[in-house]
């Protein structure tokens, strides 16, 4: 849900003018802005402009190494400033550590840091540390030191190509800024540094990425997003191998990628450390799978939540929510979860129902869907209002909101008007949040999801910095996509509302910054630091919590920022799990970090109904699926924002088949776009679901895969074709699990699409048509608005369902065929697993290969989970057509036949 709708900053961003047929209304404040916040304004204004000059790349005197020891796992070294200080945006740390450690024989991990421990480190946990250690000589990494000027360059030892070097440019380590460089090969191939919408492919010329949470609405590109992900994948051609780097950082960020001065790389860092890992490859796949060692495996979803979801924000009782839910069955549309926003709450705040939603009714519609074998799922956003009622009341009493300097809370402004905000970092925290869902949530006497939804957790705040009156009546206008006001009756009337009772505020734990705390050190300037990332909010404490707030045990805000989306998922997921002991907690969240898909998944927040939209969705979702082990990931299809087109809707309900998450979702105010409006909509989401739900086993076990080793569910064509250099820029293609390919069509209302086919043998899963293409583009005509060109790679065996079903309870049910499709050697092979879809810990496992080779298929592997469901047929695909074998067979064991044409 979004922000977007109640502020005015956005407008005037380009993909406006290119592709929004809208007219959008800049309404400016009524009131006057207080003198301060001028004043505070126009020196923000000055000092960004005085320090825009761009530092040359040694202006500042870097280090010395000395003391440099070399044992078998590990170089360790001591350093030195070499000169004098410069000061440029912070205090120079005099002396700093240096250690290389060598943890696997994939993985090189290197971190600079200060000799007294005082600078913030990311804590443990909050992202556990990966831990290993190898001899140096049996890993396919090495490093190596220049002691003065000191610099450090990690190679790979096979071919001994360096992969990063920081040799001809001078650290920089401050109490406030910090900045490496790595030179670069010329025209890299880099991907990831998210969350953006830009290229997949990163643009190396004069090219910024900052890494600073915010609540993006509208996704824009050249903009910082909603989550942080400082990693990066580089292809080389040369080679034929792939390596990745992660700089293990929190703090806000511009990663600047250039070619003024050769190629070059460039961190430019607020704070914290020098923390890489060095990932060696040498396949793309394997880079991924070596970061989920970092980031910690993916979450294992529950089989339905692969469903079809529907949600809107504007629903306006439960009566309509319930609606809509029948509509879908009328229109014989599988339906799987429906979902609330924030229209159920009393006046927008947590853990309460509004009027129009009672408990009785919201109880009986809940028990309607799981009768049917439905689903329900509700937003919570973090913000909790600074009114008298039970969630704010315990919060109070467990003091977990943020605090400031004197004890009493933070106050910001978010949908109920002026809230607090929970600090993730308190120890009490946790119990709260457990408590709240516990009562609210109870599957006995409350509204019982089945799965959450978090959102504003950036966080994001309504105030422009430096809100110093938050609870003063605001006079904005709150407009919608069509200039149009938007009301927000509860901002407008409870805003002045004061809680009669605050029983006490116990101030934060006094910073700590004695030597080994790694919390920070003292002295900083944490709301308007001199070096100014390219926040596109300006100020980093615009429009989210102010970043000298201090949470609990000691940590600021200005290095813990970028972490509170994740720590609300880790809680939020701890706290549904708690409800219902032993099942899988699905929580879909907007802000992400490293290691945040080890809780949830993420929708890619409040986008638009615009063709190019569509398109960015693709290279934005893979992003999450295959660089940032952040697999349930999808956007809302036919976009949020905005007024969808029937063509459009149409397009997107087929391409969001093929998204981990599969949700449609829209604005108050715009058009209605529920799949079933159209009559073409409604036919192609029959055939798009149709589809999903035949092939919903082979990406749960694509999901399940991703779980264990980090291999990607998705992922763009260069991933699987990195020796062919034509698959390296495309990013409107994409593959779904092991062996699908997807080549949707992006031209606005066309029926026509072309796409690439690396050289394969390929076939067209609608005709079964063989393509042995050798490596070449190809254009389908006559693409329908209800059809999506997918292909499968030769050498794949496809286990799908004989038939769809109106939801993924029935669906099971279904019995198995098996389509077989030969590489040119006639070698396939394909995976199947098999669990009961929502258990923690499974009583027994299925893990089936099928293997097809010398005209003969087997089925052999585990046989844990007992099903009464078996693999009633086989396709088997060829040059010279398609042949249909009937089986009967089940999935308690192994068995092989000789298939003769």
């Amino acid at each position: 849900m979004c922000a977007l709708v109640a502020a005015y900053d956005y407008i005037g961003q380009s993909w406006l003018a290119n592709n929004c047929t809208s007219t959008l209304l800049h309404v400016m404040p009524a009131a006057t802005v207080t003198f301060v916040h001028a004043i505070l304004l126009l020196w923000w204004s000055l000092v960004s402009w005085v320090q825009s000059t761009p530092l040359r790349r040694n202006d500042c005197p870097g280090y010395k190494a000395s003391n440099v020891r070399r044992t078998d796992n590990s170089i360790t070294a001591d350093l030195t400033l070499a000169g004098t200080e410069c000061n440029i945006h912070g205090q120079d740390l005099r002396d700093l550590k240096f250690l290389a450690e060598y943890q696997t024989d994939t993985r090189l991990h290197v971190i600079i840091y200060d000799k007294d421990e005082q600078v913030y480190q990311v804590p443990d946990f909050v992202l556990p540390r990966p831990g290993g250690t190898v001899c140096g000589e049996e890993t396919l990494l090495d490093v190596a030191l220049e002691e003065e000027p000191f610099s450090f360059t990690v190679k790979r030892k096979s071919n001994d190509e360096v992969l990063f070097t920081t040799k001809g440019s001078n650290i920089i380590f401050e109490s406030q800024y910090v900045r490496l460089r790595t030179s670069l090969p010329e025209n890299p191939s880099l991907y990831g540094l998210g969350e953006h919408t830009d290229s997949l492919r990163l643009p190396t010329s004069n090219y910024v990425r900052t890494l600073w949470a915010r609540d993006a609405g509208a996704v824009p590109q050249n903009s910082n997003l909603y989550g942080t992900h400082p990693v990066y994948y580089e292809h080389r051609a040369g080679s034929d191998q792939t390596h990745g780097v992660l700089q293990l950082n929190s703090n806000g960020m511009d990663i600047k990628i250039n070619n003024d001065s050769g190629q070059y790389l460039e961190y430019n860092m607020l704070g914290g450390v020098i923390d890489l890992y060095f990932m060696a490859g040498p396949t793309p796949f394997d880079v991924s799978k070596q970061y989920s060692g970092i980031s910690q495996k993916a979450a294992m979803m529950p089989y339905w939540g692969f469903g079809f979801h529907q949600c809107r924000f504007g629903y306006s009782s439960v009566e309509e929510v319930a609606a809509v839910v029948a509509n879908y069955s009328a229109a014989k549309i599988p339906l799987e979860t429906m979902w609330t926003d924030i229209d159920y709450m009393d006046e927008f705040k947590v853990f309460t129902l509004g009027p129009k939603f009672p408990l009785n009714k919201m109880r009986d519609l809940v028990e309607e869907l799981h009768s049917n074998g439905q689903h329900y799922i509700v937003m919570v956003d973090p913000a909790v209002a600074y009114q008298d009622y039970p969630a704010f009341n315990n919060g109070v009493d467990s003091d977990v909101f943020l605090t400031i300097g004197n004890g009493s809370l933070y106050k910001g402004r978010v949908w109920p008007g002026v809230t607090a905000f929970p600090d993730w970092f308190h120890e009490n925290t946790q119990d709260y949040w457990d408590s709240e869902f516990e009562s609210f949530f109870s599957p006995t006497d409350g509204v019982d999801i089945d799965a959450l939804w978090i959102d504003m957790n950036e966080p994001a705040n309504f105030c422009e910095w430096p809100c110093l009156h938050p609870e003063q009546e605001t006079t904005d206008e709150t407009v919608d996509l069509h200039g149009n006001p938007y009301d927000t009756p509860s901002i407008r009337r409870r805003v002045n509302h004061q809680p009669p009772r605050i029983r006490r505020h116990v101030q934060n734990a006094p910073r700590q910054t004695e030597s080994g705390s790694k919390r920070g050190l003292p002295g900083r300037n944490l709301t308007v630091p001199s070096y100014k990332i390219q926040n596109s909010w300006g100020a980093i404490s615009n429009k989210t919590a102010d970043t000298d707030l201090i949470h609990q045990g000691g940590w600021a805000e200005y290095d813990t920022h970028n972490l509170y989306g994740t720590m609300m998922s880790k809680a939020s997921a701890h706290s549904m799990q708690k409800r219902r002991p032993g099942k899988r907690p699905m929580v879909i969240t907007r802000s992400t970090f490293l290691g945040a898909g080890n809780y949830v998944g993420h929708w890619l927040g409040d986008n638009v109904s615009a063709w190019d939209q569509y398109i960015t969705s693709i290279r934005h979702f893979l992003q999450f699926a295959a660089f940032f082990q952040v697999p349930m990931v999808g956007a809302d299809v036919c976009g949020f924002l905005g007024d969808t087109s029937e063509n459009l809707c149409a397009r997107w309900t087929t391409l969001g088949a093929f998204y981990p998450f599969y949700r449609n979702h829209n604005v108050a105010g715009a058009r209605s776009q529920e799949a079933y409006r159209w009559d073409s909509v409604a036919a192609g989401a029959r055939k798009a679901i149709d589809i999903r739900y035949r092939l919903l086993d082979y990406i749960y076990t694509a999901m399940h895969q991703q779980h264990v080793d980090g291999t990607p569910l998705a992922a763009p064509l260069w991933m699987h074709y990195p020796s062919d250099p034509t698959t390296h820029a495309i990013e409107t293609q994409f593959f779904y699990g092991p062996s699908l390919l997807i080549s949707p069509v992006t031209a606005p209302d066309s029926t026509s699409v072309t796409f690439y086919l690396p050289n394969d043998l390929w076939y067209d899963l609608f005709t079964l048509r063989a393509i042995d293409s050798p490596g070449e583009e190809t254009t389908y005509n006559d693409v329908d608005f209800a059809s999506i060109p997918v292909h499968i790679r030769g050498g794949s065996i496809i286990p799908a369902r004989v038939n769809s079903a109106m939801t993924t309870t029935e669906l099971r049910d279904q019995d198995f065929e098996l389509l077989v499709a030969p590489d040119r050697e006639g070698f396939a092979r394909g995976t199947l697993y098999l669990d009961d879809g929502e258990s923690i810990e499974q009583e027994g496992v299925s893990e089936i290969v099928f293997v097809y080779e010398g005209g003969r298929i087997r089925c052999e592997g585990s046989f844990g989970f007992e099903t009464k469901v078996g693999v009633r047929s086989l396709t088997l695909l060829g040059r010279e057509g398609a042949v249909k074998y009937r089986l009967d067979e089940g999935l308690d064991g192994g068995w092989e036949y000789e298939l003769v044409r």
